[in-house]
């Protein structure tokens, strides 16, 4: 059986994120929201575009395309869809999904269109009322993945139709019936605006329904406490990494409870020693560290927690990170292939920042933008030349070369390794 989801929702006008559809209130920044669906445990996200012309459309697709780089969960995206080409357009942002609006008369020839470009698994519907299952019984089915109903009434006529999977709206919160909406076999998730506050705690909401019999996407451990080795204070110390960058964080302890805890509500938990309590990290600072794994080793004695932590401050100093008293310290060459790209990357946006005399970087970027797209096009043929050699050095230095020069362009036009590597992940 699959696993129901929570479904957050963000609505974009002119780029910027906005409180409901009418999209007259500004809501937080889009990125920022986004975010915070992702590490709070929602499912996926749906990005409505509220764009009134050509313009504005290009400019929320660009807002999603920067979503899609800064997340790990899966998005759709619909609005404004009149042609196959908007279709493509939000697949090529980094969406999952495309929902396109079973209101508007051309979505019945376009789903059939798209459906066969794309796949039936990337297009969802969007409807309110049950006109458009009429006219599309014979074929629906096979040509999309799911329905998004917007409208509670029409349910019981919609499982009348078609025994097409959908996710409902549902704007309220109460617990027995979001559970008894969620028991239906067909209904694979809901959404509505409870589900986009901030107050919601997604994990507690889950592990409530999971309770309750509801097979939700949460975490079921493989390791129970019992599993693990604790020192002689019952206690099993964790190591504290940020997911994305494996950077150590912190050292902390947990107890039986803590453990438990940090993987019912996805938060890390952890046993202050000092104060003999058990303590949710973030819950006064703001700091939160959401939980993407917990790894034993191979004692079962100590944990490797990777985190999303909120703010890039673990440490009670404001630090980023608790390590920061150097003891002894060897030079060493690093090996590490993407550090050592983006320690090139940050001399050469130190030479554009603050010029050096007789600097080669600094040539480049005086000379502007052609003459660097030229060395770039140059290195590039030198690779090739290289590779028809029989000498694989040469080719290791033409390569490197050829990204020093890419590298001098990314700076110019101010893209990031980290832009290209969350770029490189969606593919």
């Amino acid at each position: 059986m699959e696993h129901k989801n929570l479904v957050a929702t963000i609505y974009l006008k002119d780029g910027e994120a906005v409180a409901n559809p009418l999209g007259k209130k500004k809501s937080m920044d889009p990125l920022e929201l986004a975010t915070m669906y992702n590490d709070s445990g929602i499912d996926k996200i749906i990005c409505f575009d509220l764009s009134d012309d050509d313009e504005e459309h290009e400019k929320n697709i660009l807002t999603i395309r920067e979503i899609n780089r800064s997340i790990d969960i899966k998005t759709a995206a619909g609005g404004n869809i009149k042609r196959l080409e908007d279709v493509k357009k939000f697949l090529y942002a980094g969406c999952i999904e495309v929902v396109l609006n079973g209101s508007k008369p051309e979505t019945v020839d376009l789903v059939r269109e798209a459906s066969s470009r794309f796949g039936a698994e990337k297009i969802l519907v969007s409807i309110q009322t049950i006109d458009f299952l009429f006219k599309t019984r014979d074929f629906l089915p096979e040509t999309i993945h799911e329905l998004l109903v917007m409208n509670n009434d029409i349910v019981g006529g919609l499982e009348n139709i078609t025994d097409i999977p959908y996710i409902l709206i549902q704007d309220k919160y109460d617990l027995d019936e979001i559970t008894e909406k969620l028991r239906s076999s067909q209904i694979r998730g809901i959404y509505g605006n409870f589900v986009n506050t901030e107050k919601l705690d997604v994990m507690q909401l889950k592990a409530t329904l999971s309770e309750r019999g509801i097979i939700m996407d949460n975490f079921e451990p493989k390791l129970s406490w019992s599993d693990l080795k604790c020192n002689a204070d019952g206690l099993i110390p964790v190591i504290v990494q940020d997911y994305q960058t494996d950077k150590v964080l912190m050292l902390a302890y947990m107890d039986e409870e803590a453990f438990n805890t940090t993987i019912r509500i996805g938060k890390m938990t952890y046993y202050s020693r000092s104060r003999g309590e058990q303590w949710i990290k973030g819950m006064t600072s703001g700091h939160i560290q959401y939980v993407k794994s917990l790894t034993a080793d191979c004692d079962y004695d100590t944990i490797l927690a990777k985190v999303a932590q909120v703010g890039g401050i673990a440490c009670h100093t404001g630090a980023p990170n608790c390590f920061f008293n150097e003891i002894v310290k060897k030079e060493y060459v690093e090996r590490n292939p993407l550090k050592v790209l983006e320690k090139v990357y940050d001399v050469i946006l130190d030479r554009k920042a603050n010029p050096k005399s007789g600097s080669y970087t600094n040539y480049l970027f005086d000379k502007g933008l052609d003459k660097i797209l030229k060395k770039v096009g140059e290195e590039a043929a030198e690779i090739i030349i290289a590779s028809k050699n029989t000498q694989s050095d040469e080719i290791v230095y033409e390569t490197a070369d050829f990204l020093y020069h890419l590298m001098v362009l990314m700076a110019e036009k101010e893209v990031s390794w980290e832009d290209i590597t969350r770029e490189l992940a969606q593919r």
